[in-house]
């Protein structure tokens, strides 16, 4: 089966599936996707995000505070680790740091960033980071706060083999979206290439980046086939070699009692 280890199902645009969050898993299910991770980028949507996917056994949760947006309710390490004891939730994110779409002084960002750290440790849950044009930050903070004591994944990597190379030496896995297939992806298809089989993870991040030939429009579950089939090609394998490659290690890392089942 194929597994979305990075999606927001509570961002989707429900238009195409008569706006019933049903019918959209319905079709999810229909394509082959046995399982997802719902992944939190704040604490005013959380109990929402819950909310919708709490019934569903095929769907884990994530909690935390994304990078970008400043004017967020700042979560202490303890609120993080405490809304992490629920039974559906396998990991603290999305955090990390994104110099990117960010300006000024961001001495808040890194902060926010050590909290999360700090929040992992304390329930011990792995990461989820999320990193752009902040490569030397991320992994110098990364290493100062032990992150390698819970590990966790660079979820929709786009950075360069030195990069991998430095998260992967902490214990991380990374993990890739539908950039992969874009055209100007060429150095990344080559990180997917030499990427230690027992690290590799595929998601959508849906709704965003939806892989060609979906580009440009919303992002779904579903698309993460052909993520699959991408990297399945790069490393000149079945797709079905990479289902069951993807799915071994997002349960290793993010439900490890059901792996072991």
């Amino acid at each position: 089966m194929l597994v979305d280890s990075h999606c927001h199902l509570d961002r989707l645009d429900l238009a195409p599936f008569e706006n019933s969050f049903e019918k959209l898993l319905t079709a999810t299910r229909e394509a082959g996707v046995g399982h997802m991770l719902c992944v939190s980028i704040d604490l005013e949507s959380y109990p929402a995000m819950l909310a919708l996917v709490e019934g569903e056994p095929d769907i884990s949760i994530s909690v935390g505070v994304h990078p970008n947006d400043r004017d967020r309710q700042e979560p202490t390490p303890e609120q993080l680790a405490a809304l992490a004891q629920h039974e559906k939730n396998v990991a603290i994110g999305e955090t990390g740091l994104d110099y990117f779409r960010s300006d000024g002084d961001l001495d808040w960002q890194r902060e926010r960033f050590r909290r999360h750290i700090a929040a992992a440790k304390l329930c011990h849950k792995p990461l989820i980071i999320h990193t752009r044009a902040a490569k030397a930050d991320t992994i110098r903070i990364m290493q100062e706060e032990g992150a390698e004591s819970v590990g966790g994944v660079m979820h929709c990597f786009t950075e360069d083999w030195e990069m991998a190379k430095q998260a992967l030496d902490l214990g991380f896995y990374i993990s890739f979206s539908g950039i992969i297939t874009f055209n100007s992806a060429a150095d990344l298809r080559e990180v997917a290439k030499k990427m230690p089989q027992d690290r590799l993870l595929i998601e959508t991040d849906a709704p965003y980046l939806a892989p060609i030939p979906h580009r440009g429009k919303p992002n779904i579950p579903a698309y993460v086939e052909q993520v699959a089939e991408k990297i399945a090609a790069l490393r000149n394998i079945t797709r079905s070699e990479i289902e069951v490659i993807t799915k071994d290690n997002f349960f290793r890392l993010f439900l490890p009692k059901k792996s072991a089942n």
